[in-house]
């Protein structure tokens, strides 16, 4: 078997992307998206129905921009979820809009505005997961809808007191990020690049696996944000990896054994401290933790900003402009 093969034996293989022909290629379990890979997506010719779609469906429902583009940014990713659902065994992955990362009440909204949509397109809620910036506020919001039963993905992950605090709120999957953990040391230290045990991603994603199965959580961890195939094999074991088509490709091309990196039962016989989580401690943590702070902030401004674009380019598309 190559390296794929032999990692989806003790990791699900999630595929990180928008692009509908690439899940098929790589048969992966679960697909995630975000607002930049449906950007990416929406603006190749084969998906142009899905968009049409989104505009008509939108501009059916108000006369408004203000109202219309949300309408018509959330039935283009349940559109795309569809379809990549189609293809795949698993749950797919939808984002509520990153504008929406500090105000919890607005993002239940929103995400339930999602699922509404995947009902009436007839996906079942248990193969959706609702991605949700992991700000305090995302965090809270996430609580809720576990709650409510629909199910969700913490990303924008990059650090413990993320990860600690999206358990306690019984949040069914985060996403720690670690190539962009990768990305800040390499710039903050001045090195061209680690050995992939000494990644600052992979031993982040490390740390919280091995915090969440030494102390019982329900909450599964998926490592996202690969920069190279050494990182994602040092993290063979991992409950999830999501994994870009290139990568999966590189990986798909490799001969020789794949050893399994983590380990729930390694990591229930390991002495690891209980933290307390609560609001003032996860803001402190966070305070004190530049990396996690900086990237947090980052990606959320990035999500945004192409969330915007690809509402531009979705208006451009129906003779509106944003």
């Amino acid at each position: 078997m190559n390296k794929l093969e032999q990692l989806k034996k003790m990791t699900t293989v999630v595929a990180d992307t928008g692009d509908i022909d690439a899940i098929g290629t790589y048969t992966p379990t679960d697909a995630t998206t975000n607002p930049s890979l449906l950007l990416k997506a929406a603006q190749m010719p084969s998906y142009e129905h899905l968009l049409q779609d989104a505009i008509d469906y939108a501009m059916a429902r108000s006369e408004q921009m203000e109202t219309r583009a949300p309408d018509m940014m959330d039935k283009l990713a349940v559109n795309f979820g569809a379809e990549i659902l189609n293809i795949i065994p698993g749950r797919v992955s939808t984002e509520v809009d990153a504008r929406l990362s500090f105000d919890a009440e607005a993002t239940v909204t929103r995400a339930e505005s999602l699922m509404k949509l995947y009902e009436k397109a007839g996906v079942d809620a248990s193969r959706v997961l609702i991605k949700v910036a992991s700000t305090w506020e995302g965090i809270q919001a996430a609580g809720m809808l576990e709650q409510r039963g629909i199910h969700c993905n913490l990303t924008l992950m990059f650090s413990l007191a993320q990860a600690v605090a999206a358990a306690e709120a019984g949040v069914t999957l985060i996403s720690p990020f670690v190539g962009r953990i990768m990305d800040w040391y390499k710039q903050s230290e001045g090195v061209d690049g680690y050995a992939a045990a000494d990644d600052p991603g992979v031993l982040s994603v490390t740390q919280i696996y091995n915090y969440y199965k030494h102390h019982g959580y329900s909450t599964v961890v998926m490592g996202a944000s690969f920069r190279n195939v050494g990182e994602i094999l040092e993290l063979a074991g991992c409950d999830l990896l999501t994994i870009s088509p290139g990568l999966m490709e590189e990986l798909r091309g490799m001969e020789g054994d794949v050893a399994r990196r983590l380990d729930p039962e390694q990591a229930r016989g390991m002495e690891i401290e209980k933290l307390p989580m609560h609001e003032s401690a996860f803001r402190w943590m966070m305070n004190e933790d530049p990396m996690a702070t900086e990237k947090l902030a980052e990606g959320i401004r990035n999500f945004a900003r192409d969330a915007l674009k690809l509402e531009a380019f979705a208006c451009s598309q129906c003779g509106d402009h944003a």
